[in-house]
């Protein structure tokens, strides 16, 4: 067989294959109405704002009906908590939005990713929590490579944006109702648990 003959036949077996391949992935895909119980890795980049915000249970973040604290920052920036649930498996996850009400962008942000070194750059996982009746703090939790539980990519805010967060915590024990919440640059908000 001479070398054009088979690299002609190489390219249609490539083709028989390739379309054999998708043809299979196809069949196994599954619809909208799959309900698995496997959570999924999102990240949406809101209008107006640099910043990924993974969702902690795995699927769309749902609009925030609930306020729990409106605390203000520097520079016409504004934090709103709208959920602080205790997750299976002993988390506390923390999740709300902020917004930048001034004209211009904001790019005080660095402060939000704490002291405390991690990998990932932009974060919000400076965030603490603090049980006054058990007397404990409680930081951002990390992922084995050093990552956090969080928000994360939040380099600015545009003006006139709103960006949502979240950040996840070793949950306090179940008596503790309430937490005084902490992200650097943000007055302290007094916010209460559910679940």
């Amino acid at each position: 067989m001479s070398m054009r003959h088979m690299v002609q036949a190489r390219g249609g077996a490539a083709v028989v294959v390739a379309a054999a391949l998708a043809l299979v992935l196809t069949g196994c895909g599954g619809g909208d109405d799959d309900k698995s119980t496997t959570p999924q890795k999102t990240s949406a980049a809101p209008s107006g704002g640099n910043a990924s915000a993974p969702s902690p249970n795995g699927g769309q973040t749902p609009e925030p009906t609930q306020v729990l604290a409106t605390v203000s920052g520097e520079n016409g920036i504004t934090m709103v908590i709208n959920s602080a649930a205790r997750d299976a498996g002993g988390f506390l996850t923390v999740s709300g939005q902020i917004k930048n009400s001034a004209d211009k962008d904001f790019t005080g942000t660095a402060p939000w990713r704490g002291s405390e070194l991690t990998t990932g750059g932009e974060s919000v996982a400076g965030a603490t929590l603090v049980d006054k009746a058990g007397k404990k703090r409680y930081y951002v939790l990390r992922d084995t490579e050093g990552r956090c539980l969080c928000t994360t990519g939040v380099s600015r805010v545009k003006g006139g944006a709103t960006i949502p967060f979240f950040a996840q915590f070793p949950a306090p024990p179940a008596g503790t109702t309430e937490v005084d919440f902490n992200l650097p640059t943000f007055a302290t908000a007094t916010i209460k648990i559910s679940g």
